[in-house]
């Protein structure tokens, strides 16, 4: 080609292009170029004339006889005329300087240029073609001036360049061969051209470290880097793509830079690593397989980047440990921690979420996870009782079906408070084993003598379950309570509701039903008012009890023997019948006497309804004596009872 002969001696031309991988080029250390001999263009020829145009302020490296370089030109003769360009043709001049492979002004005028300089040369013919030209493009005798710009340069006995631009203080760990590693890059030519960018991407370049799978150069570069590291790595074209290049992008004998980042780094030989970062003093149980657990966390990749967080979403992650609910790197980190304990977990691909990712984590990610156990439990837990004070006058023990009034701070077991009876000023009043508190509680407070202090530590299966009280206590919590018993009001046997402090009276029924009809009602009952239109209030005064007594029955079913007195008031051609005394009354009165306990610290009506209802066994809203029944009746107990 024309252009092959305008810019080496004769002889076979090195101008093919070859394409090189993407690399990426950063700004070179600030330097002087070095001198070049450069001399006034002359008028008609004699001397070589070197015109430096432009020179980069940074200059690392220049242009000696034995380099490769690679640049672009315009051929063209003293009066404008061109005969040749490199651009026209799409690709670089490659070509050897120092070493007879170009005509001897341009080997000249090479040496000493920095990569991007551009210099204007004046060759006269004793330094070019001289008096035989080239037939058909150069004629004899040509002075020749040609506008080159250099593109790369680099030398056959150049090994990759590392310049490390950022290093983080901590660095617990470089890369080696073998390793799996994610990173970022721009790669550039050696002039700054980019070719190619994973953050243009939004991917990272994830491959292993020497083992082949990458140039050789970039397999070289990468090895000794921390996690977050930044570095230029400049790799020679023999330790690249060579002389074809990529047939893409990059040309052959193209020099490459990188400017890399390091994200991640692994080993498929890894395991999980941990670090401990606050251990409590008091660690009286540590997580086993089977238990479950309470922790807050912040998920980042290795690089620092956040990619979850369970104080977000202000709830703490709630997970059984050692049987798969979780990733197989959490499932192993999270054995043997106490509560309270702060631990970073950092687990590898292979035991987090693999090749594949999910989410916000790509894949193959080394997850770093800073963990607060917050609580624990296993399923197969009961009540855990811890006596503090207990008087050593103690005769009564608490049981099933006394009232008690204490005291309690609840927490949580990493001892965040939940409720103080002390803040509210009153006590907490219940009756033990009726169902009125959670069962742990109902289990915590048996055989507590009245100033006993203890605290009493209820799984979740005992305390509030899984879905815990809104707003109030989270689900699968483990709750402490510091109580303190401060009353106890002796209970009834079980199963009872009103027992007989003395001899129950033989004729009990009769005490009862006290207007004899053979009924009693459980709330006072007056028959409603009787309107007699046929009897004047004249008749009703002398009428006889008999015919009263028909009267009343015949409107009220009430039926006297006759001369029986019946007390009637008169009112408007009304009567009202003699009133019951009620079930509840009757219950009141006794125990007002002392005769009679009902079962404390309950609402004496819905005890007393309860009473009435077990006698009502027709449902009919009233007792008879054929329905009343005491306890012993029913089954021969200790006590009796309604």
């Amino acid at each position: 080609m024309a252009g092959s002969a305008a810019a080496r001696r004769r002889g076979p031309g090195c101008g093919s292009l070859l394409l090189l991988l993407p690399a990426l080029l950063e700004s070179w250390a600030a330097c002087q170029a070095p001198p070049v001999p450069a001399a006034e263009i002359p008028p008609d020829g004699g001397e070589l004339g070197v015109e430096r145009r432009f020179v980069p302020e940074s200059c690392p490296r220049a242009v000696r006889p034995g380099d490769f370089v690679r640049y672009h030109y315009l051929g063209a003769f003293p009066d404008g005329t061109r005969f040749d360009s490199s651009y026209d043709r799409g690709s670089t001049f490659n070509v050897f300087v120092g070493k007879g492979q170009l005509i001897a002004g341009m080997d000249q005028a090479l040496v000493g240029m920095c990569v991007n300089e551009r210099r204007f040369v004046k060759i006269p013919p004793n330094l070019a073609y001289g008096s035989e030209g080239v037939s058909g493009v150069i004629p004899p005798n040509a002075v020749l001036h040609f506008d080159v710009l250099l593109v790369d340069l680099w030398n056959s006995e150049d090994e990759v360049q590392v310049q490390t631009y950022f290093r983080p203080e901590k660095c617990p760990r470089t890369v080696q061969v073998s390793d799996f590693v994610r990173y970022h890059y721009n790669g550039t030519f050696l002039d700054g051209t980019l070719f190619d960018s994973s953050h243009n991407r939004m991917r990272t370049y994830d491959t292993y470290v020497g083992i082949g799978w990458l140039i050789p150069g970039m397999d070289q570069g990468l090895l000794g880097m921390c996690v977050g590291e930044k570095r230029i790595i400049t790799i020679p074209p023999f330790l690249a793509y060579g002389e074809d290049g990529d047939g893409k992008e990059i040309p052959g004998q193209a020099s490459l830079v990188f400017d890399v980042v390091l994200l991640d780094l692994h080993n498929p030989k890894d395991g999980i690593a941990i670090e401990n970062q606050l251990v409590p003093e008091s660690c009286e149980r540590r997580s086993q397989t089977g238990d479950f657990l309470r922790y807050h966390y912040n998920g980042t990749l290795l690089d620092g980047t956040l990619f979850d967080s369970s104080y977000s979403r202000n709830h703490t992650y709630d997970t059984y440990v050692g049987k798969g609910y979780v990733i197989a790197g959490m499932d192993e980190g999270l054995l043997g921690v106490c509560t309270g304990e702060k631990r970073r977990i950092i687990i590898p691909p292979h035991l987090g979420y693999g090749e594949e990712g999910t989410g916000k984590i790509p894949g193959s990610a080394v997850l770093v996870f800073d963990i607060h156990v917050v609580d624990f439990h296993n399923p197969s837990d009961s009540v855990s009782i811890t006596v503090h004070y207990k008087p050593s006058n103690c005769t009564e023990l608490s049981k099933k079906g006394d009232y008690l009034k204490y005291h309690y701070n609840a927490s949580l077991l990493d001892g965040t408070l939940l409720d103080s009876t002390h803040s509210l000023g009153k006590t907490y009043n219940i009756v033990l084993g009726s169902g009125q508190v959670v069962l742990g509680m109902d289990m915590g407070l048996q055989d507590m003598c009245v100033g006993e202090r203890r605290t009493v530590v209820i799984p979740p299966h005992l305390g509030y379950g899984e879905d815990g009280v809104e707003g109030e206590v989270p689900g699968s919590a483990v709750l402490v309570f510091d109580i303190e018993l401060l009353e106890l009001v002796s209970g009834l046997p079980e199963g009872y509701m009103f027992v007989w402090n003395g001899e129950v009276s033989p004729n009990l029924f009769e005490e009862i039903d006290q207007n004899h009809d053979g009924e009693v009602l459980l709330e006072e009952h007056s028959l409603p008012l009787l309107c007699f239109p046929s009897i004047s209030i004249f008749s009703l005064i002398f009428t006889s009890t008999s015919v009263l007594a028909e009267k009343q029955k015949a409107f009220t079913g009430l039926e006297k023997e006759e001369g029986e007195a019946v007390a009637v008031h008169i009112s408007n051609h009304s009567v009202i019948a003699p009133s019951k005394m009620q079930f509840s009354e009757y219950i009141q009165t006794q125990v007002d006497t002392g005769k009679g306990k009902l079962a404390p610290g309950f609402d004496f009506e819905k005890i007393v309804k309860n009473m009435f209802t077990n006698q009502d066994r027709d449902g009919n809203g009233k007792v008879t004596a054929e329905e009343f029944k005491l306890k012993d009746q029913e089954a021969k107990e200790e006590h009796d009872e309604l």
